[in-house]
């Protein structure tokens, strides 16, 4: 008996689409609502695909149905690049796309990439490389992974919540709920500062920066208070231009766009303020718990990240001359050093549960949903646009114009984005596990290119 790729797996509704072996994998799923109900995993044996079996749900007054697709192994690669004859072809179109994608990230330098595509009723895993260089071993599409700044949209969720429950408004200014955290002499005034723009990047405020060394190695246990990060970011004057900055910091908001880290910390001390919580609690409360976001956390303290979990790496790279100095293993690292800008854990699975229902507005009612989709422009050289915590982007498919939601999130070690239909529906999501402070990497420029090519796919 010839030893097969693909199969279905334990339990009702589940199956797993395996294109490739070793370390180059095609996976789809069945989704349940907005909750995505995954295959079984990847396996790390070479084996040649012998058939394909792919499960489709259609929903109707409550009931469910499942089809079962099974073709013989002369069909099985026409198969995974069309599923010709079901309703989620641009499913398996856009995962063709992200598994080129994946393996051109492999070969642009990154230990491993693995990426999720939905069009909401089902959905694919792809994955290429290694999740681990110790090992070698194949990484896996549903391991856990430092988020990054995608952490900010959990953030500015919790903001919006309370402006609906009367709480705040996020026309209040800095100063009305942390009168001190921003003190006059500094430069800035608190009182000039909405949350507002905080949320969109106008406040002029400058960023805050942390090294490697900071939070990894002996630092990994450091613990920051967040008001430390925001007085390291006030020692830079208004009039700033900043390395990687998008315009000069400014005392008088709103300012020109520029993303900075230091509003989402400023955001998560107005959340604390507000509730009497850690800002984490807050977030597990509304919406980590609410949405079963099992896999997902806000680490507060603990360097560490537990379970099934991919390695993030930092290549030591001398600027401008490109000289290899190394890699570091930047996964054990203090995560008060991002806190509500960028310390939380997830997987590609839960982090696509979050994003679909933010944005088919499950987590806010429609005055903060408007709110939340109110944008500011970026730059004059790009028509995308920004709004609280996520990016309006436009994409152009075949000469015809497409709009996606989207955000993204680098910190040591990892590299994530996820784009969105605007009814929310149709999504990608996908990280790699490589990052070390530099943007615009052949890598990345690749793997975002390649990401934008299959949502026009999907």
């Amino acid at each position: 008996m010839p030893a097969r790729c693909g199969g279905r797996s334990a339990g009702s509704g589940r199956a797993v689409i395996r294109r490739s072996c070793c370390n180059s994998e095609i996976h789809t799923f069945l989704t349940v609502g907005s909750r995505l109900i995954r295959g079984d995993r990847p396996r790390s044996n070479c084996v040649r695909p012998e058939a394909i079996t792919s499960w489709a749900s259609s929903e109707g007054d409550g009931m469910r149905t499942v089809r079962k697709l099974t073709m013989a192994v002369a069909l099985a690669v026409a198969a995974v690049q069309s599923v010709a004859t079901t309703a989620h072809a641009d499913t398996a179109s856009a995962a063709q796309t992200m598994q080129s994608a994946a393996q051109q990230g492999v070969s642009d330098g990154y230990p491993g990439v693995i990426a999720l595509i939905s069009d909401g009723v089902s959905g694919q895993y792809v994955s290429a490389g290694t999740g681990n260089l110790g090992t070698k071993t194949p990484i896996d599409p549903t391991a856990k992974f430092r988020i990054g700044s995608n952490t900010k949209n959990f953030t500015a969720t919790v903001i919006l919540q309370l402006e609906a429950e009367g709480k705040l408004s996020i026309n209040d200014t800095v100063a009305k709920w942390l009168p001190n955290a921003i003190p006059t002499s500094s430069g800035y005034d608190g009182s000039k500062v909405t949350l507002r723009e905080l949320m969109n990047h106008t406040s002029g405020l400058p960023n805050y920066f942390a090294q490697l060394s900071d939070m990894t190695g002996s630092n990994a246990t450091r613990v920051m208070a967040p008001q430390d990060l925001v007085n390291s970011a006030l020692l830079t004057p208004p009039g700033t231009t900043q390395p990687g900055a998008d315009a000069a910091t400014s005392a008088n908001p709103p300012a020109t766009w520029n993303y900075i880290n230091t509003g989402y910390i400023l955001l998560g001390m107005v959340i604390q303020k507000i509730t009497g919580n850690d800002p984490a609690v807050e977030i597990t409360n509304r919406i980590i718990n609410p949405l079963n976001l099992s896999n997902t956390s806000f680490p507060t303290t603990d360097p560490n990240l537990t379970g099934n979990y991919l390695h993030g790496y930092w290549y030591n790279l001398i600027p401008i001359i490109n000289v290899y100095l190394g890699t570091t293993d930047a996964t054990v690292q203090a995560p008060s050093m991002f806190w509500t800008a960028g310390a939380m854990v997830s997987t590609l699975q839960d982090l696509m549960t979050f994003t679909q229902s933010l944005v088919r507005g499950t987590l806010l009612p429609p005055a903060q949903m408007a709110e939340l989709e109110t944008t500011v422009p970026i730059s004059s050289a790009t028509a995308n646009q920004y709004g609280l915590s996520i990016t309006h982007l436009k994409l152009t498919c075949s000469g015809t114009t497409k709009w996606v939601w989207s955000f993204g999130g680098d910190v040591p070690g990892y590299n994530s984005r996820w784009m969105t239909s605007e009814d929310g529906r149709k999504t990608i999501a996908y990280v790699s596990n490589e990052f070390h402070n530099i943007g615009g990497t052949t890598g990345q420029k690749n793997l975002l290119d390649n990401t934008m090519n299959a949502m026009c796919a999907l």
